[in-house]
């Protein structure tokens, strides 16, 4: 009789297991590249509390657009702007009225030698440097933010001559933390330590926010992933405390 009891439990043990793996879906999504590092842990904390997984490409804002307007299979795409969920979703590429802010960006000027960069930015009046990196300002959000700060300081003149411009705020990371440029305009979440809360590597000026445009920026469902459970799915995921706390951890502020 336990035998058989235990055959039953193993059974329908079974039976659930089959009936979760076979609701569990995967959704394929755009990422804004400077969100890669607390998108991969969300959505690694995504398939643990739903089943669903999510299948992550990382870029800059302003090509995922011209991507999803051009048939690529997205699903979720999470913008480094406002602006660009609410245009997708004008032109009938996203689902109406699914776009809301999951973080607000901060603009870091940062170098990966120590004491190079100030903690109030003088280093872009006193120069010394051949090179500083930002993001395509056409492309990059990010980019376009560290554009208005050097209008606000009336440097963008003195200092366009030195640009190395990377297609996205990841290219950038990468030419300042190899040295290719001495200095340059990145994504607070690239450079702080999530455990620490700070910046530990290099020097930085964390750039007042009072000198850019906040840098809000927007999840949008696209119509892509409108009969895909796992695509909804992902996008409450991010109004979760378990997805707001990673946001938070990595220097990102948090819509009201």
């Amino acid at each position: 009789m336990f035998l058989n009891k235990f055959i039953r439990l193993l059974t329908v043990t079974a039976l659930l297991t089959v009936s979760t793996l076979s609701q569990a879906e995967t959704t394929i999504v755009a990422v804004a590249a400077n969100f890669t590092k607390p998108m991969t842990d969300i959505a690694e904390a995504f398939e643990k509390s739903t089943g669903h997984s999510a299948k992550l490409s990382f870029g800059s804002s302003g090509k995922f657009v011209a991507q999803i307007e051009n048939g690529a299979p997205f699903e979720v795409f999470l913008s480094a702007d406002d602006t660009a969920p609410a245009k997708l979703e004008h032109s009938g590429f996203a689902v109406a009225n699914s776009h809301f802010t999951y973080a607000i960006g901060k603009l870091v000027l940062w170098s990966a030698t120590a004491n190079l960069v100030d903690d109030k930015g003088e280093i872009l009046n006193k120069g010394g440097f051949k090179h500083i990196a930002l993001a395509d300002p056409k492309l990059a959000p990010y980019g376009a933010a560290a554009m208005e700060v050097l209008k606000s300081k009336n440097l963008l003149t003195k200092l366009q001559p030195l640009f190395v411009q990377g297609e996205n705020i990841a290219q950038t990371y990468q030419f300042v933390s190899t040295g290719n440029a001495e200095l340059g305009f990145v994504a607070l979440s690239q450079v702080i330590d999530s455990d620490k809360g700070k910046i530990v590597n290099g020097s930085a000026w964390q750039i007042p926010e009072n000198l850019y445009t906040p840098l809000r920026q927007d999840v949008v469902l696209l119509k892509k992933g409108e009969d895909n459970p796992a695509a909804p799915a992902l996008v409450q995921f991010l109004k979760s405390p378990e997805a707001q706390a990673i946001i938070s951890k990595y220097g990102y502020g948090l819509a009201n």
